[in-house]
Formats: C-alpha cells, structure tokens, sequence
C-alpha cells in the first residue's frame, strides 16, 4: 500500500489528552497552509457527530475536522463502537450500522475490520498533505495486542510512525512512558520515534531531570511539554468521564441527570459556555436540584434501559416536584422519548421489553424500529421563528396529539412536542442550542437574555489559542519530519 504522508498519536492510556493534541495540530498545520486530515481507525464513543455523507462519526473527529477548517467525513472515524451495554456494542462501519455485537464476538471479528480502516485512510489521503491519526486506549494493552486495529496493529498495517502522549496529571508520567516501551514488543516499540508530556501544571524547568531520564531510558525523541490548557473544558467533550457543570451561582439553572448510557452531551455545552447559565450535572444517586428552573433529559444509546435507571433513581418522583413548582422540561432524543406516554418496541430492538410506560409528561408515544434517522437538518423554532440548524441520530419515531404543538418545523412540518401548557418540550434536533438565534430565544422565553456570544466563534477562538499553544511548547517541525523516517513526505515537500 502507498500510504499517504501520516504520524500517529497513541496514549499512555484513556484519557491522556490525544484526542485534544491532535485537534490543536490540525489547525496548527491549517493555519501553516497544509490541508490536514485527522483520523482515528476505532473509536469508543456514544457522543456521535453527523458527516457531510449523512453517516455517524466520533464528536471528537468532528471537532478534529472543524480544526482543520473542512467538512467530517465518515472516513475519519471508519470504525465506531457505540456501547448499549457494559459488554454490547452498536458497531457503525464508514458510517453505517454494521450490526451488535457483544465484545468477546467483536474481539473475534474486528481484525477482519482493518481493511476498511485502511480504505478509508488511503481514500483520506487522496485529499490532504498530511493526516494526523489518533490511536484509542493505549498500545500498553497487550492483551489486545493480536487483532489489534486501534493502535500498534494500525500502525504495523500502514506503516506510521508513533508519538506517544503521556499525561503528567495523573502522576507517574515516567513510569507511564517507560512502562508502555518496556511491555511493548521490540517491534513496537522501534515504530515510536518520540514522545511528548501533556497537562503540565507549574514551571516546566522543574520536570527537566524527568523528561531527560524518558529520553535516556526508551531511546525516543522529546518532543516538548504541553502545559494545561484551561480552555480545553470549553471545547465539546467526548468522553462522558469528562461530563462537567459550570456557570454563575445565580444564573439560569439547568440541571441535567447524567443517564447510564448517556449519548450526544455535546448539547449542552453552548449553555455551558454561556455566564448567566448554571449547569448542574446530577449524577446516579443524587435528587435532582429543587432550585432548576429547566431539567433536560439527554440524549441517551439506549432508551429503555435508561428510562428504567432513571426511574430507579428516584428522578421521576423529582421531575413531578419540579414541574408542580412551575419548572419546565426539555427532553432531547431519546429524553424526548421517555417523556411520553409509552415506547413500544417490537422487535426486541432494545431488549425483551416489548412495551414500556413513558414518564407520561407529553401525550405522544414512539415506536422502534431498525431504521435509523440519520442526517444534518435546518429547522425554524415555531415559538419565535428563529432559524436552528442540528442534526438527528434515532432509532424509532413519535407521534401524537402534543406533535400538533411542535417545538421545531422541518420545511412546514412538526417536529418535536410541546406541552398544552407549555412547560413540557421535546425534540429529536441535537446540536440545537449552537444555533444563536434560537438559543437567545429559547432563554428569554424565560425572561433571561443570551447576551451576543457566538457560540461557534467561540470554539474557533479557542482552536486558534490551542494551535499557538502547541506551536509555543511542542517541536511541531520535529512531528512532521518524523514523516519522512518512512520515506513519506519530507517537510519541505509538506510546506509546498
């Protein structure tokens, strides 16, 4: 295979930052004139983005691309695991569901799954100068070694060069990075040509013996320190790990119940960015907060079950308090879909569960089935006419007499629900509240003001502050020289 000019990026571990490295290469190379690429084989994640192809990928390959200033695409994120279970999996292959499956069948069959990685990859490069890959977990899994597509095994496939992430804030940075070279094979271990420390709190200078004795014990290039970059918590999370509050004490309060399977969070971060807004996210086994003016119910994998953990919880008792003191609802997704009267699924898609009384808030009742709604939609919010663009991600459809009461309209017809009083609401529209307009008249139906904060302007600022923040600490050159160890793309090729 002729591989297009590419470096990998693999972790010490989940969660160690590789995901936001990459975001701010990509627009470091962007703004450097390159046309960039990001690109993770396999990925973990029920926070899913909508492609320009009307296929599902990883929010954090859809945030890669914005930072590369072009549109996602499926063949960023070929491979996505969406977890319904602790041991089950929706498995989307280049977009599209490729079937369920439990994870010791999934561990038999995924190597078989590495050929559509490598299309996608090459198909990838036909358009761009470079593409930055990002590995999941960590290579230091050697037990998952053989079949492997996420890491070493995609690596060995096409032939990359490795930079290994570290996360200092956890502690035990050195052992982390020469721990990983010590239980990788020898053959892996050659492929990483460097290493690079994330999360760094304090004077760099004072880890200057710890970053040395790394290079002296794994033989690897340092490429540089990344200090913490506070503004990393304001860009959309993909992990539900990283699920957090945020805001003014006295603000608008919503609060919202962190459900087990919770998916699509991503939609809330433009009322946490906002600072009249307090965003309380309540966690299994604590009421919800009496003082909320809004509950949202999110969006969630699988919504039989979670309408089930929600209830034992205690948060129905809760939600009934809250509306009798003259609280609102908003359900989004499968939150709208609990908030009916019943969801019946006949097919068994979601389990045994043939038929399950909803939350009986709104008078409309959804039925399952195997097709998936899937695709970018432009809307008008009926209440005010303000124009919202989202997208929708669903099995199953709704009906009913509060659908004659829409919150949106889709080319003149309903979509969504709302309350005979007003106070109950539910869409199918993610990605609702980055639209401006309709986030500014959503509050002050309320009587709160939005102020003139652009939420996208706000990501781009801070993708450009990460892009300077990365060129300041880390030998961006050295990266892309490392492309040319393969014989790929010497850098004054990249440069053009």
């Amino acid at each position: 295979m002729t591989r297009p000019p590419a470096i990998m990026f693999q972790g010490t571990g989940s969660n160690v930052g590789k995901s936001l490295v990459v975001a701010g290469l990509c627009r470091a190379l962007a703004n450097r004139g390159l046309r960039v690429a990001p690109f993770k084989p396999q990925n973990m994640s029920n926070n899913a983005a909508v492609t320009v192809e009307g296929g599902e990928i990883g929010r954090a390959q859809a945030l890669q691309a914005l930072a590369c200033r072009r549109e996602a695409s499926v063949h960023m994120n070929p491979i996505l695991l969406k977890p319904e279970t602790d041991t089950g999996a929706q498995v989307v292959v280049q977009g599209e569901v490729f079937g369920r499956m439990r994870a010791l069948e999934y561990g038999r069959k995924k190597s078989g799954l590495l050929a559509k990685a490598l299309e996608s990859f090459e198909r990838l490069g036909e358009e761009a100068d470079v593409i930055l890959v990002e590995g999941a977990g960590s290579p230091a899994e050697t037990n998952l070694r053989a079949g492997d597509i996420a890491n070493m095994g995609f690596a060995e496939a096409a032939d990359l060069p490795v930079v290994l992430i570290g996360d200092i804030d956890r502690g035990g940075v050195i052992a982390q990075v020469v721990g990983t070279q010590a239980v990788m094979d020898p053959a892996d271990g050659a492929r990483v040509k460097g290493f690079l420390i994330n999360k760094f709190r304090g004077q760099p200078e004072l880890f200057r013996d710890g970053y040395e004795e790394i290079v002296r014990r794994t033989g690897w290039a340092g490429l540089g320190v990344l200090p913490w970059f506070g503004d990393a918590a304001k860009l959309p999370a993909e992990d539900a790990l990283d699920l957090r509050g945020g805001g003014a004490a006295d603000g608008f309060h919503v609060a919202v119940p962190v459900l087990s399977r919770i998916a699509n969070f991503d939609d809330l971060d433009p009322l946490r960015s906002m600072s009249n807004v307090r965003l309380t996210m309540v966690k299994a086994g604590t009421a919800l907060p009496g003082d909320a003016d809004l509950v949202i119910l999110p969006g969630t994998k699988s919504t039989i079950a979670d309408l089930r953990f929600f209830r034992d919880q205690g948060w129905h008792i809760d939600l009934a308090a809250h509306l009798r003191r003259g609280g609102a609802v908003l359900g989004l997704c499968g939150g709208y879909q609990m908030l009916g009267k019943a969801i019946r699924d006949p097919d068994g898609l979601e389990g045994a569960e043939r038929d399950t009384e909803g939350l009986g808030l709104l008078d409309v009742e959804t039925v399952m089935s195997p097709a998936k709604t899937l695709g970018r939609t432009a809307a008008i919010h009926a209440a005010s006419g303000a124009p919202v663009e989202g997208y929708e991600i669903h099995l199953g459809r709704t009906d009913g007499p509060d659908r004659a009461r829409p919150l949106f309209t889709v080319d003149g017809r309903p979509e969504g629900a709302v309350s005979a009083g007003g106070r109950v609401m539910g869409t199918y529209l993610h990605g609702c509240f980055v639209s401006d307009a309709f986030r500014a008249a959503f509050l002050e139906s309320f009587g709160r003001q939005a102020g003139n904060l652009s939420y996208a302007e706000g990501v781009e600022r801070i993708l450009d502050a990460l892009a300077g923040h990365i060129e300041t600490h880390l030998d961006v050159d050295a990266m892309l020289n490392l492309c040319s160890l393969q014989g790929a793309c010497p850098l004054d090729t990249l440069r053009g």
